[in-house]
């Protein structure tokens, strides 16, 4: 199959079921399951204001989804059929470099595997028109190992500022992977030798991260008051206190822990008193990101074994084949609830099984990359307590494993004569 086929074949995998799903779900797609970004773009839109209201500028979220969201609300306005078609677009994206990974790891009919594989996660299909900047994660993810597996082949300026400025936006779009750069630096120094040229691509690479990442800190300095790329300490504290483990083994989420007595108000808060009573009481943002901050470093000091047992927990829903159920959970009791307690381990626990046993079908090399960014993942889950929101971003890496798997289980069906056998069989019949 040629190269211009396979790619009209991944988009059109990509596209069709969530062009579907996008039609059934077009009521809900600005009206449920929203992001923060999505008010800060409105807002961003009508005063110039990136923050929850005019005039107030915010850091309360990552921001990289919410500038995905502004260019679409200025040029085309806030519709479902704009949000959903662009996301929709991403996914493709995403798909299709899948399909080059897959290609260069594998083989081509590999990259389709993987591809496939990929774009049909049950999950994702569902997940994906709808309002979530996971669906910006899972590309730049993709995006990351590509650029990361041709600088470690060809260590070259030019592809150690791209995987730089990947990174960036990685970063920008998830604070989770800050020390990602850090990870993928060291595998292209381990595979491609420690030389002088590959010392400056890598150097070159995390110096386009910081220059990706700077313009946003700063700007934080400026109209908030503080260095930071999120100022929303509290989603970090929620995951690590005293309470958490208690609220997620009784079938809640990190959103129920209870509130901190005396905690300084967040910007969040003070929006929704401002949606309520129509009036706003301005917030010092960065000292609530300090306290929330400074509690969570305390619960790591003074409980190191209740964070150990919520680690191990965390852990374990990061890696569950079912989607983690709470009990705020969105389209509770309806057939999403079915797809995630029934087809959604349908799906992952083959893949886990074929994505491990890929491991001994592919390159040493990325294996080594695979095996260190799931680790990675896994680190940070146990640090912000991971679900499969959180996770569904990576499975690519265990579906290039899986598509391996899957070319050598036919290779050998072939060796042996079991596939001619077969059809020869399915003739006579």
């Amino acid at each position: 199959m040629s190269r211009g086929r396979a790619y009209a074949l991944v988009a059109a995998i990509a596209a069709l079921p969530r062009l579907v799903v996008l039609l059934h779900e077009r009521g809900h797609i600005l009206t449920a399951f929203t992001d923060k970004g999505d008010d800060f773009a409105r807002t961003f839109v009508a005063s110039g204001t990136y923050g929850f209201l005019p005039g107030h500028p915010s850091a309360y979220t990552q921001p990289l989804y919410g500038f995905f969201l502004i260019p679409l609300y200025w040029i085309f306005g806030r519709h479902w059929e704009v949000v959903g078609g662009a996301q929709i677009l991403v996914a493709v994206g995403t798909a299709l470099l899948v399909f080059e990974i897959g290609r260069r790891v594998v083989s081509s009919w590999g990259g389709l595997v993987a591809a496939a594989l990929t774009t049909l996660h049950p999950y994702l299909i569902w997940h994906d028109v709808h309002m979530n900047r996971e669906i910006l994660d899972q590309f730049l993810a993709a995006a990351i190992v590509l650029v990361t597996l041709v600088l470690a082949s060809r260590p070259t300026l030019r592809f150690g500022v791209l995987l730089g400025v990947a990174l960036g936006l990685g970063v920008l779009g998830n604070v989770r992977l800050a020390a990602l750069p850090l990870v993928v630096g060291l595998f292209v120094l381990w595979q491609a030798g420690v030389r002088q040229h590959v010392v400056v691509a890598v150097s070159v690479s995390l110096a386009a991260t910081a220059l990706v990442i700077a313009p946003w800190v700063i700007r934080n300095r400026v109209s908030v008051g503080c260095f930071a790329v999120t100022t929303d300490a509290r989603a970090l504290w929620k995951a690590n206190n005293v309470n958490t483990y208690r609220t997620l083994t009784h079938g809640g989420w990190i959103d129920n822990v209870p509130r901190y007595p005396g905690a300084p108000p967040t910007p969040q808060d003070a929006y929704e008193l401002y949606l309520a009573t129509g009036n706003y009481v301005p917030v010092d943002e960065c000292a609530q990101m300090n306290f929330f901050s400074h509690k969570v470093h305390a619960f790591w000091l003074h409980h190191l074994g209740e964070k150990a047992k919520l680690a191990l927990l965390a852990g374990q829903m990061e890696w569950q084949p079912s989607v983690v159920e709470t009990s705020g959970r969105p389209q509770k009791g309806t057939f999403v609830d079915s797809l995630r307690t029934s087809t959604e381990p349908l799906f992952v626990i083959p893949l886990y099984i074929l994505g491990f046993a890929g491991l001994f079908f592919v390159p040493r090399a990325f294996a080594v990359l695979a095996v260190s960014l799931l680790a990675y993942q896994t680190a940070v889950a146990m640090i912000f307590v991971g679900v499969t929101r959180y996770r569904v971003p990576w499975d690519f890496l265990l579906c290039v494993l899986a598509a391996a798997t899957v070319l050598e289980i036919v290779r050998r069906a072939r060796e042996s004569g079991f596939v001619g056998g077969a059809r020869q069989v399915a003739g006579e019949r």
